[in-house]
């Protein structure tokens, strides 16, 4: 035998064997142009939705500043207006729902806001403090899409990274150790064939 039994499979010499094998070579060079496009599919998104998060963090960063100033600032001609805030607010008109996007076999979940209902607060009393508020609640408003596109995307990059890191583990496998071996089988079965076919000769 010209290989260890570590570094072939368990079988005979034979025609029959020499198929089986060349059929599993074939199914897993398959399986392994398919599991490699598919992860090269998921590295391009994977990427894109990393510069998506760097820039959504920014401008998140951008939004709160201005949201925080706008606040200080109406504080400041308003007062203390919580009390406005709260006894207005019977349920939460920004809401969140989510779907499922399919992106080469793999299920990402899609975060989208939504509002729902109308505005119950009346600041029409209020004057000047009353357009304030009002660029208050659509700076949160803005912020608190962001903050959802955000969860979105760094739940998709989360996932994305996980089923990446398995497909490679897979795609290194049959690259390194199971064609390899299906070949050098091949390569077992085709030499020791030859060498019963020549002391069948030589007898």
């Amino acid at each position: 035998m010209g290989s260890s039994g570590k570094d072939i499979m368990a079988v005979f010499p034979t025609a029959m064997h020499k198929q089986v094998m060349k059929a599993r070579l074939k199914v897993a060079q398959k399986g392994h142009d398919i599991l490699k496009r598919k992860a090269e599919v998921l590295e391009m998104r994977f990427r894109k939705v990393g510069k998506e998060i760097i820039k959504i963090k920014t401008l998140m960063g951008d939004i709160f500043k201005e949201a925080s100033f706008l606040l200080a600032e109406a504080r400041y001609i308003v007062g203390d207006f919580n009390h406005l805030v709260l006894n207005a607010v019977c349920k939460a008109r920004l809401k969140v729902k989510h779907k499922t996007e399919n992106v080469a076999g793999v299920n990402l979940k899609i975060f989208e806001f939504y509002v729902e209902g109308g505005d119950a607060h009346d600041l029409t009393g209020l004057a000047k403090g009353g357009a304030k508020l009002l660029s208050i609640k659509q700076t949160f408003t803005n912020a608190v899409e962001i903050l959802v596109e955000l969860a979105t995307l760094q739940t998709t990059f989360k996932m994305l990274d996980e089923v990446i890191k398995s497909l490679n583990r897979r795609v290194n496998s049959l690259e390194q150790l199971y064609i390899p071996k299906v070949e050098r089988t091949i390569q077992y079965i085709e030499t020791e064939m030859d060498e019963g076919q020549r002391q069948d000769f030589s007898d």
